[in-house]
């Protein structure tokens, strides 16, 4: 179904809201723009799927009052970029969510499986892939744009039930909760601009004081970047940006001198990047930012890392999970140097499968033997599990 008007939106609505169950997938373009603009939204049920034109329905009210309650799960595929660009327009996220490229990992299927791969393993299904790279902006949409927009739900409510249902089996949906908690979080998709300095690339080159000003220009670049609804980069590329931290320019002569910045960009954003630059430049030393040094793992300390892999691995295999989803390189190695907080290790499931293993290990309650050329785990008292 292909719904353009607000009257079959409002009984498409009405329909589905007796559904514990809906699938979401959305179709957007961001290219141009700094907000993802929302060009199709797919909905469906295990009874009925429906392609929603934005462009012309206009109120979707009643399907947000759906996707509002919490007696719903919100199914959806590596859903993030579609539960931000809906937090955005309804004000608020669909809560609770089940994203089925995070479960399908816990029953043996590769991390970051595609959709496609992922109904084809499950469901013994091949999906057209031919109108992948469609411009979904461009009005009239083909049938043939419909219909695979309309597949990308159509299979979710079968695979998210069979994926549930192997999930409770093995006694792991809980290890989900955690995961799906955090992406129907609110905070998730708040962007503040005064932290966005810290992605900004080559930002460990500059010394304390240019990160003063890197902080205050990149905060601007983020909120002009907002206000304008243009991609930052179009804006103040990070390399310019990098540019303007280390010089500090203080005048529009000076700016316009900084190699990428332009005349076009000086002469549209030279007030806002110089108050900016002043800003920085006032920041008293103590309060500067300072990045956290990089780690230089000693020999003994990589070696432990590697260690600790062989125990992830050995678990993963186990479990039928990808090892990388149980930890990757660099939360062994902050392991490994004694960095606990905020490693994913440390948390939720990922400790109760292996991580509290991990910490035995490094207390050396913990041995490791080959049999028949397997490693074998042997543990010595106290070491208790979480799972016990």
């Amino acid at each position: 179904m292909y719904i353009t008007d607000s009257e079959d939106l409002a009984a498409f609505a009405e329909r589905i809201s007796t559904s514990k169950l809906i699938a979401i997938d959305t179709e957007f373009m961001r290219e141009k723009t700094y907000y993802a603009r929302l060009c199709l939204l797919q909905v469906g049920t295990a009874d009925e799927v429906a392609a929603i034109d934005p462009f012309t329905v206009g109120d979707l009210s009643p399907l947000w009052r759906v996707l509002e309650r919490a007696d719903v799960t919100k199914v959806f595929h590596a859903g993030g970029q579609d539960i931000e660009i809906l937090y955005r327009i309804m004000g608020t996220t669909p809560a609770p969510v089940f994203d089925t490229q995070v479960a399908a990992t816990l029953v043996g299927q590769p991390s970051q499986v595609g959709y496609g791969q992922l109904v084809n393993a499950v469901l013994g299904v091949e999906l057209n892939k031919g109108d992948s790279y469609t411009d979904w902006a461009a009005r009239p949409l083909k049938q043939t744009q419909i219909e695979y927009a309309l597949n990308d739900v159509r299979y979710l409510p079968e695979i998210y039930t069979r994926l549930h249902h192997q999930l409770v089996a093995d006694g792991r949906l809980a290890w989900l909760a955690e995961d799906f908690e955090r992406m129907a979080d609110p905070a998730t998709y708040d962007v503040i601009p005064e932290e966005q300095w810290r992605r900004v690339k080559r930002a460990s080159s500059l010394d304390r004081a240019a990160l003063a000003v890197l902080r205050s220009v990149a905060a601007w670049r983020e909120r002009e970047a907002q206000r304008r609804d243009l991609p930052k980069r179009w804006v103040l590329s990070d390399e310019s940006l990098i540019e303007v931290a280390r010089r500090a320019p203080t005048s529009t002569v000076e700016l316009t001198a900084i190699r990428g910045v332009g005349d076009r960009a000086a002469g549209r954003f030279s007030e806002g990047i110089i108050a900016a630059v002043g800003e920085g430049l006032q920041v008293p030393e103590e309060d500067r930012p300072r990045l956290p040094k990089k780690r230089r793992s000693g020999k003994g300390s990589a070696q432990l890392a590697d260690l600790l892999g062989v125990v992830v691995r050995v678990r993963a295999r186990e479990h039928g999970v990808a090892p990388t989803l149980l930890a990757t390189r660099d939360d062994l190695d902050s392991f490994a140097d004694g960095e606990r907080e905020g490693n994913a290790l440390m948390y939720g499931w990922r400790h109760s499968l292996v991580g509290a293993e991990l910490e035995a290990l490094v207390r050396g309650e913990i041995s490791l033997r080959v049999s028949d050329g397997d490693v074998v785990i042997e543990h010595r008292a106290p070491y208790v599990s979480d799972k016990e």
